[in-house]
């Protein structure tokens, strides 16, 4: 079985597992205070996680670099999207006309991946972990292991 891991980049980082199957496995957020923090704990979360293939991140720069670089150490096919592109091709236009609008509508649309992959839902959503789970949404699309959006979640 193969592992596709959405992360939604920063210190403040929003990660989601999803399977080959398209499906949401598990999201969390976690806050690793600084970069070389972060950097050190890289490694061990490519590790923690069986089959893991394809790293789909969101956002640029030097955070970016640091996952990059670890996913080519650890033979990964590596994705990079930012946000007005993968809103694009899972909001209408008017779900995402500013900033604060785009993030509650992802809030809304993540709950529905959790609800529709069968999985525990969190008793409250960080902007950061529902990016992170649509992020792992398109990532899923573009490899091919969903044709199309599921309608549930539309």
């Amino acid at each position: 079985m193969n592992s596709l891991l959405a992360i939604d980049l920063g210190v403040k980082t929003g990660l989601a597992l999803f399977n080959d199957n398209g499906k949401l496995v598990w999201y969390r957020s976690h806050n690793y205070g600084n970069k070389r923090r972060l950097k050190n704990n890289i490694p061990e979360i490519f590790h923690s996680i069986p089959g893991l293939s394809i790293l789909v991140i969101e956002g640029g720069g030097p955070i970016a670099e640091l996952w990059k670089s670890r996913a080519v150490r650890h033979k990964l096919t590596t994705m990079q999207v930012f946000a007005e592109e993968w809103r694009k091709e899972l909001f209408f236009d008017r779900q995402i006309r500013n900033g604060p609008m785009a993030k509650q509508n992802a809030i809304v649309m993540a709950k529905k991946v959790v609800t529709w992959s069968d999985i525990k839902k969190a008793t409250a959503m960080r902007h950061d972990t529902a990016e992170a789970i649509l992020v792992g949404l398109w990532g899923v699309l573009k490899a091919g292991w969903l044709s199309e959006i599921p309608t549930e979640l539309k």
